[in-house]
């Protein structure tokens, strides 16, 4: 069994920065690719980046626009660790936040094709 656990969120003022980790354990983490997801309050879970496996030749990773150029996404294959690395915090990125992991070889923008998700880690950002 997959267990993914989030850490690092926080409340942190516009403009900000935030890291966010995602420990995971139960199978080949450095096989799969993962993703990042966030959902505010009354709105559906919503994609931010997804990162491939292993660095090929070309862009392993992919973002939502609206993050895009302020998050970056990143994996350490040794410590089987997920990382969000967070810029330029706006309000709009209040949110709970989770990684997940998918079967599929592709980076998914798509909920139903994650098949573990974590916990969730709060991240709110005042003005």
């Amino acid at each position: 069994q997959v267990q993914l656990v989030e850490s690092g969120g926080g409340l942190v003022q516009a403009g900000g920065s935030l890291r966010l980790s995602c420990a995971a354990s139960g199978r080949t983490f450095e096989s799969h690719y993962m993703g990042w997801f966030r959902q505010a309050p009354g709105k559906e879970r919503g994609f931010v980046a997804a990162i491939a496996p292993i660095r090929w030749i070309g862009d392993n990773t992919h973002y939502a626009e609206s993050v895009k150029g302020r998050f970056t996404i990143a994996r350490d294959n040794a410590k089987n660790t997920l990382y969000l690395q967070m810029n330029s915090l706006k309000p709009e990125d209040t949110a709970v936040y989770y990684c997940a992991e998918t079967s599929r070889p592709r980076l998914s923008t798509a909920v139903y094709e994650y098949d573990y998700w974590g916990q969730g880690t709060q991240v709110t950002v005042s003005s």
